[in-house]
């Protein structure tokens, strides 16, 4: 993806990295560019670079307290976490953000 390509190290593989984990994790799942960044699921996720780092977005709609709180940012619909390096990736985590927002956002489900 265009997108992806023309972003400076370590974001362009801090990236590619969060969207293939998307791809792994939902593989029917929809991508496209919205709001200037990668989206999935039409809208229910995005990955975007930022200065010193990349954000993953997630909707929060549907989601309790407790869940919302995995996140940071102060959003009303999307929150996000911020992902420095490409060895602060937990794939394992990020899996679980995905499958939660996945199936309880309120929103298109992949």
């Amino acid at each position: 993806m265009e997108y992806i390509e023309k972003q400076k190290s370590p974001q362009k593989e801090i990236l590619q990295k969060v969207r293939t984990i998307f791809q792994k994790t939902l593989p029917s799942c929809e991508e496209k560019m919205a709001w200037g960044v990668v989206t999935f699921a039409g809208g229910k996720f995005y990955i975007a670079a930022m200065k010193t780092r990349v954000h993953v977005g997630f909707a929060i709609t549907g989601l309790d307290k407790e869940e919302i709180g995995l996140f940071e940012g102060s959003g009303k619909t999307m929150r996000h976490i911020k992902i420095p390096t490409v060895e602060d990736i937990d794939e394992q985590t990020l899996v679980k953000l995905i499958q939660l927002v996945d199936k309880k956002a309120i929103c298109k489900s992949c």
